[in-house]
């Protein structure tokens, strides 16, 4: 199939264009948020084929993967028409929750796709013939040594994000061991102590550098289930998490400690740093469990099976 997806997501859409379709991504001169074009910072293969909005009318186009609410309006004008649509929701909904009604609730023909179990409950679907596609992860390797003892934090834009990503938790959690925040935006975070740090890394070496750390810490309150968790879990470090959305189905006992008591987490995360051989064997469960759920072969099919029913 001749797929148009844009270039929304780099981590979720990594993992999508490991399939066996051709992914056509807008590209505008400008490379802004409706023309990005290929990922610079994520390892695409050469069926992922940058397309300039001019030719779209032209081209052959199965299916539209939708991710955002003005994207239907950039359909109706690029292509001139409307090719069965895919409305996937990476987010959960935010607002007057649970009421919150999903943008794509009143659009005709839309198949709504979500990340988590979570989500779909939350949002207001309407009469959308509504699924859950859950993640699907590159599997980045065992690659965990816990040489550190220090705790991985990841997130983007912690300062503006705030109390939705638990960043107002993260002094709590520097008097239990030091913090590596590593993310976009974090050096606005100038609350956090000696010898706390924030580092912005390329793709490539974000892996290698959390691995090297005894654990990693997911605080966020309120948010989809983010990738930068699974991926710990892939490499092998053990998780300790706010017990909140989706993440106690990603996480299960033997995999970490999941709890919405700050001082249960900080405990788990001063025993994770004071014990490496305990890091090392949840480590390991989080890893198996990562992979029996959150296969990329378990993921592209069941794309595939959503992609040719949408299109049949």
């Amino acid at each position: 199939m001749n797929i148009l997806i844009w270039h929304v997501h780099g981590s979720w859409t990594t993992s999508f264009v490991q399939g066996p379709h051709t992914y056509l991504v807008p590209v505008t001169p400008d490379r802004g948020p409706d023309g990005l074009g290929r990922a610079r910072t994520f390892d695409w293969p050469d069926s992922v084929v940058e397309v300039a909005p001019e030719r779209l009318r032209d081209t052959d186009i199965d299916v539209v993967v939708l991710q955002r609410p003005h994207e239907p309006a950039l359909v109706d004008r690029w292509l001139g028409r409307r090719p069965p649509l895919v409305y996937l929701e990476h987010n959960a909904p935010h607002g007057n929750v649970p009421d919150t009604r999903h943008p794509a609730a009143d659009i005709p023909g839309v198949t709504l796709v979500h990340v988590t179990h979570f989500n779909r409950l939350m949002w207001d679907n309407g009469a959308l013939p509504t699924e859950v596609i859950e993640h699907g992860v590159v599997d980045p390797g065992h690659r965990w040594s816990g040489e550190l003892p220090r705790a991985a934090v990841v997130v983007n834009e912690p300062v503006r994000r705030g109390r939705t990503t638990g960043t107002d938790l993260l002094p709590a959690f520097a008097r239990a061991a030091p913090l590596d925040v590593f993310g976009m935006g974090t050096e606005r975070l100038t609350t956090l102590p000696e010898p706390c740090r924030t580092h912005e890394l390329a793709q490539a070496d974000l892996h290698t550098e959390m691995a090297r750390r005894r654990l990693y810490l997911h605080p966020v309150r309120w948010t989809s289930l983010g990738l930068s968790l699974l991926e710990a879990m892939f490499l092998g470090m053990p998780v300790v998490a706010l017990a909140t959305t989706e993440v106690t189905e990603a996480v299960p006992p033997g995999a970490g400690v999941v709890s919405n008591r700050v001082d249960v987490l900080t405990d788990a995360v001063r025993d994770f740093v004071a014990d490496p051989l305990h890091a090392r064997v949840v480590g390991d469960g989080a890893r198996a469990a990562a992979l029996a759920r959150y296969g990329l072969t378990r993921f592209l099919d069941d794309w595939e099976r959503l992609l040719k029913e949408v299109t049949r």
